[in-house]
């Protein structure tokens, strides 16, 4: 007993010291991180700016601050941090230009890629140049960097060229394998979203929608390669046919697709001509983030930015369940009611990049705007996808503006509700009784599925929500309702087209967002700053989302392209039964 008594006191001690230690390295490495973000980075003179385009990029870059501490690299970017850098190296003297170093890098829409190659084509009008270089470009990245001035690739290196298509996943079968369908109640033809859990294949209106965009896609990336690149479309999509990605790397070189075949080392050398620098001279440079770390002077007014991403959710409950960055209905209004608040703030550039969700969230985000838009000058930048419920709460805006291949539109609404009484009753043998006071006192009853009174029911339910958004888009676009009603029916329209369709003001990116907004607010001098704010460490660790995050990434990692699918399964359960939303994976490749 008395070893026992030993080894507890000593095991005791011991986690003592790791505490003590544990803490002191944490509390250096908050130092480390407070002094490195409190101070301005200086830019060499005759520099370089490098573009390191790995891993994913979001619509922002939220920091983990357990991958901070645990040593891991964040292989993920953010598209505000992208544009911002562009934006700094152009305006910065010491910047002569931009080198990029394009890895596997993929994005979260061809309309956040279409955004930085606008930014680089601003970049280069400035009089600087861009060059880039890849050992593999990807098709996005290609498209992306084919606005360079030079385009390199390594000697054995290839280009991913096929064409872009869209292959959206059928969950039906899946789910009947546990004795589970789900029940469907929805308005809008071109309503797609279900189709996921209640069919196996496109429904004809879908696919009519489909082809548009993904046709609409390609058309602007064939577009801007051939301007930039000298090459025409038909030949661009002879090579795709062709699939020239797999041919011999010297064929990139006949076809114009790069300048010329170089490794690492010949391309410094390119660079180093650039910045007239001698062979042996090293090149001045500066990352992205240190960029993000110069001194910027705020002149003026401010124009609030404030970013929506995500699924739109309810509340806490469904924001920890839901996957990457959410909507959050109950944060987000308190948010938009403090900066109408805010005195400081003259206009509110909101950005939404989202597919929907909840159909009561998006009301509740709606009402809020219309209070904010009373107070002071509101527009909408739209990202990658503003539709569905994303839709729904920029509608009310005073002007919208949207990329080209922007997805939007998708004004529709339906209820999805899993039967899983034969799951219950036939599979697992659970036996149920009924007692009740009314006809349908066991409305939702897991015994059995919804009979078609109960049915009935619900499709009034769905098309008074309907009919509601509906409503909505004609008051804050200015339309007659007939008139919305030709362009709704759920059906999911490309930014330029929406414009046509009246949907949208403008095509553009958050810079013209940001200067109509100053327009509307009258400012002649103006300043953004980004809203929400991001969370710091302490923060990060009081909410107690860091670790779900940190385990969620590591998930993300391991399941590559099949952890949408599963975190759709997972958290089914937890949705909003009515939602306002376009596919869950919209799967675009």
């Amino acid at each position: 007993m008395k070893q026992f008594f030993k080894m507890v006191f000593a095991t005791m001690v011991g986690m003592f010291f790791f505490g003590i230690l544990m803490t002191i390295i944490g509390v250096m490495c908050i130092m480390g991180m407070v002094a490195s973000g409190s101070s301005a980075m200086s830019v060499p003179d005759n520099s370089v700016m490098v573009m390191k385009l790995t891993g994913s990029m979001d619509e922002r870059q939220e920091s983990n601050f357990l991958s901070e501490f645990m040593g891991e690299t964040n292989e993920s970017i953010g598209l505000d941090g992208v544009l911002e850098s562009i934006r700094r190296a152009k305006d910065n003297e010491e910047v002569k230009g931009i080198y990029i170093e394009a890895g596997m890098f993929s994005s979260d829409s061809y309309a956040s890629l279409q955004a930085i190659r606008k930014a680089l084509s601003d970049f280069r009008k400035s009089g600087k140049w861009v060059v880039a270089y890849a050992d593999t470009y990807t098709q996005g990245t290609y498209y992306l960097c084919s606005v360079a001035d030079k385009v390199f690739l390594n000697p054995q290196g290839m280009i991913d060229w096929h064409g872009i298509a869209a292959e959206p996943i059928f969950l039906k079968d899946v789910l009947k394998k546990f004795g589970v369908r789900m029940q469907l109640s929805k308005v809008g033809a071109y309503k797609s979203a279900p189709e996921m859990y209640t069919s196996d294949r496109m429904s004809d209106e879908n696919r009519e929608q489909v082809t548009t965009y993904v046709n609409g896609i390609w058309d602007n990336v064939l577009k801007a390669v051939s301007e930039s690149r000298k090459i025409s479309v038909d030949s661009l999509n002879a090579y795709a046919d062709r699939l020239i990605t797999f041919e011999d790397p010297q064929e990139f070189v006949r076809t114009k697709m790069v300048d010329g075949l170089l490794y690492t080392d010949q391309v410094k050398g390119e660079v180093r001509k650039l910045l007239a620098l001698e062979e042996d001279d090293n090149i001045p440079r500066i990352g992205m983030n240190g960029m993000l770390s110069t001194e910027v002077k705020r002149d003026g007014e401010q124009i609030a930015v404030y970013y929506a991403y995500g699924d739109i959710v309810d509340g806490d409950s469904q924001s920890m369940m839901s996957e990457g960055a959410v909507i959050d209905a109950q944060k987000v209004c308190k948010d938009l009611e403090d900066l109408a608040k805010d005195e400081d703030v003259k206009a509110v550039v909101l950005r939404v990049n989202s597919g929907g969700g909840s159909a009561y969230a998006s009301e509740q985000i709606w009402h809020q705007v219309e209070m904010l838009k009373a107070k002071k000058p509101v527009v909408v930048s739209m990202g990658g996808m503003a539709a569905s419920g994303g839709y729904y709460i920029s509608c009310g805006s005073q002007w919208i503006v949207a990329e080209p291949t922007t997805l939007t539109g998708s004004i529709g609404i339906f209820g999805m509700f899993p039967d899983t009484s034969e799951l219950l009753t036939e599979k697992l043998g659970v036996k149920f009784d009924e007692v009740k006071t009314n006809k349908n006192s066991a409305f939702g009853t897991r015994a059995r599925p919804f009979n078609a009174e109960e049915m009935g029911y619900l499709d009034k339910y769905i098309d008074r929500g309907y009919r509601l958004f509906r409503q909505r888009v004609s008051d804050g676009r200015h339309l007659p309702v007939d008139s919305v009603e030709k362009i709704a029916q759920g059906h999911v329209w490309l930014g330029q087209d929406a414009l046509k369709n009246k949907l949208v003001d403008e095509l553009g990116g958050l810079d013209v967002a940001v200067s109509k907004a100053a327009k509307l607010a009258n400012l002649p001098e103006y300043y953004t700053r980004s809203y929400p704010a991001q969370r710091d460490w302490l923060e990060q660790l009081l909410d107690g989302s860091v670790g779900g995050s940190y385990i969620d990434g590591h998930l993300r990692e391991m399941l590559g392209e099949y952890y949408s699918v599963f975190t759709t399964l997972r958290d089914i359960q937890h949705r909003s039964a009515i939602q306002a939303r376009v596919p869950y994976d919209i799967n675009i490749r």
